[in-house]
């Protein structure tokens, strides 16, 4: 799953990724509840002062929220000042933080308390000086690059609104920051090439073939030119007129040479420059921030070696749990040939994008029928289902979700990939679904956001381990979904479970035991029947983004450790929709604080009559 890129923009510090949310205007502080006294005040007075000021060092997240109050700026992520605005913050946070007295506070504002605390806490880590020198230098890659998702938040489809002229207005704005962004990056990329910090030549020829794809055409074709190929009614034809020609004149004299000066340099300065080898371990310092980014994505300050022994077991555990699923359909042969067959055989490929959509719609509708059976909390938000945009398909990973408003004017929706059609088994796409739409991604993102009683970074924010956990716990539903009745789809649910033990093993042997790009792509296909497209695009992934990947299973394994417990404590008091609830009432936990809230509402459930 690919959230909101705005961790483009805050490479410099690993930042988590921001969700989409709505906020007309300013977020007034949470309105006090029921119970809570001068000291829960004086928590929500700290969320909320903190976020605000966080709006105005990020007004991109802001227009993401629907917070129209700086509608014409993306923001300064590569200056040393915003790097050191960033870090003060998180310090001052903290000092507020410790001079509010925690036991005085309600059970929710502890876990708000303890939740903003470690986040804050890890959020300072990454702007140490030590690890600042590893990032900044390194403003962009092929995943999370400001050329990666901010050409389709401008392009009339994405994020940002067309509603009126002033929206128009503040689009020709931002993308004059987009221009100068991209100039920036390339200062910062030239520091980089100075102290042997430097990306590998891999995502740099991944981001060469990005700016090739937003260069090619005319003008007119021009994802910038997008919100001037139709007009709300709202809009005036005299400004129509005079926005069309403002728009072509600055792709042609803004947008495009910015464009090209970033592709000129990639290829004939930085990627001479950029090394060879492709994990962390080959770069100066990146031991250091391998570290730090596995304590970032996972919650817990876990060890390489420990990540890469769960996975192998994982594995090995997964394995034979295909090997019923091959017998079950009567196949003869290996697992191996029976991987083979499901790649090669036409019966699982798509004939055409249509019956991708088709089928997605489909599914849709069966989980809805079931869904209430496991969750008394539905979001109100709604979900949409659409094809990956054409410039970026070949690097977006093969489903993906960007969160909705929770006031219904833009929904959240489910991206399914259509490059390389053959590739997208549609064996996957029940899996696929529950994890990026629903139950998953679209529950878990729409009813933290839609809960005005939380802070505003717990509404809004996260962690990986977390929403990612949740996502891949959501594909363990499939039983009680009515879902992966027919063995295919079954081993579709297994190789997507073994997708995320793989990545376990191979990016934790990319960056810390210096394993290739073939040996990483090898090991996913021995050990899965999934396409080697995605093989390839899941390794070039790791390689850009170290650590993300290790969220997933972490999270999920913590989730379904919480419910056997809670399964074996309650007996026959165990009610799923009340252990669902507790999970995702109050936003994206820490792994650690969400183990405590499970254990307290044991506890408590014990205790009820």
């Amino acid at each position: 799953m690919r959230l909101l890129p705005l961790a483009a923009l805050l490479a410099a510090a690993t930042l988590p990724v921001p969700f989409a949310i709505a906020a007309a205007q300013a977020l007034p502080p949470t309105p006090v509840q029921p119970g809570e006294g001068k000291e829960d005040a004086r928590l929500q007075q700290l969320f909320h002062d903190s976020d605000e000021a966080s709006l105005a060092r990020n007004p991109i997240s802001g227009l993401f929220r629907g917070d129209m109050r700086r509608a014409d700026r993306i923001g300064d992520f590569y200056s040393d000042a915003y790097i050191q605005a960033e870090r003060q913050a998180a310090e001052s946070d903290l000092k507020r933080l410790g001079q509010i007295d925690r036991a005085r506070l309600t059970a929710t504002n502890q876990i708000a308390y303890d939740v903003f605390r470690q986040q804050t806490e890890t959020t300072l880590k990454g702007y140490a000086p030590a690890i600042v020198a590893l990032t900044i230098v390194r403003p962009m890659d092929h995943f999370y690059g400001i050329q990666t998702f901010y050409p389709e938040f401008a392009s009339g489809q994405g994020a940002a609104p067309f509603n009126t002229v002033a929206d128009y207005e503040n689009n020709l704005k931002r993308n004059v920051e987009y221009a100068r962004l991209l100039d920036e990056a390339i200062g910062r990329f030239r520091q980089g090439m100075a102290s042997g910090v430097v990306q590998p030549k891999l995502v740099v020829r991944n981001m060469i073939a990005q700016f090739d794809n937003l260069l090619a055409g005319p003008v007119e074709q021009s994802t910038f030119y997008g919100p001037v190929r139709q007009f709300p009614a709202s809009v005036p034809a005299a400004d129509q007129a005079r926005l069309k020609a403002a728009y072509a004149t600055q792709i042609r004299d803004v947008i495009l040479p910015a464009e090209r000066q970033m592709r000129a340099f990639l290829a004939d300065t930085y990627l001479p420059a950029a090394r060879d080898s492709i994990g962390l371990s080959g770069m100066p310092g990146g031991d250091r921030l391998y570290a730090y980014l596995i304590e970032q994505n996972t919650t817990l300050p876990l060890k390489a070696e420990d990540v890469h022994q769960l996975g192998l077991s994982e594995v090995a555990r997964i394995l034979k749990a295909m090997e019923v699923q091959k017998q079950a359909v009567g196949f003869k042969g290996s697992l191996a040939d029976f991987f083979t067959f499901l790649r090669t055989d036409t019966r699982f490929q798509p004939q055409s994008a249509a019956q991708l959509r088709e089928g997605y719609e489909a599914i849709g509708r069966r989980i809805d029928a079931r869904v209430r059976e496991q969750f008394s909390l539905i979001p109100k938000t709604p979900l949409e289902i659409r094809p990956v945009p054409a410039f970026k398909e070949k690097t977006d990973a093969g489903g993906s979700y960007q969160g909705g408003t929770p006031d219904g004017t833009r929904p959240g929706v489910f991206y399914y990939n259509t490059y390389d059609l053959p590739s997208r088994y549609m064996w996957e796409m029940e899996t696929l679904y529950l994890h990026e739409a629903v139950p998953g991604h679209h529950f878990q993102i729409s009813l933290a956001q839609e809960n005005a009683a939380l802070p505003a970074f717990m509404r809004f924010g996260g962690n990986t381990a977390y929403a990612e956990g949740w996502a891949l716990y959501a594909e363990t539903l499939w039983p009680e979904l009515g879902m992966e009745t027919d063995p295919y789809q079954r081993m579709g649910g297994l190789s997507d479970e073994m997708l995320r033990a793989m990545r376990l093993v191979v990016d934790t042997g990319i960056h810390a035991k210096g394993w290739s790009r073939d040996q990483a792509i090898a090991y996913m296909l021995a050990n899965s029947p999934m396409a080697r497209t995605d093989a390839t695009a899941e390794v070039e992934r790791y390689i850009a983004i170290p650590g993300q990947a290790l969220a997933y299973k972490i999270g999920q394994i913590t989730i379904s450790r919480a419910k056997a417990k809670a399964k074996a404590e309650l007996g026959a008091k165990f009610d799923p929709r009340r252990f669902h609830a507790v999970v995702l009432d109050t936003g994206a936990l820490p792994m650690p604080v969400l183990e405590k809230k499970i254990d307290d509402w044991i506890a408590a459930e014990k205790r009820r009559g």
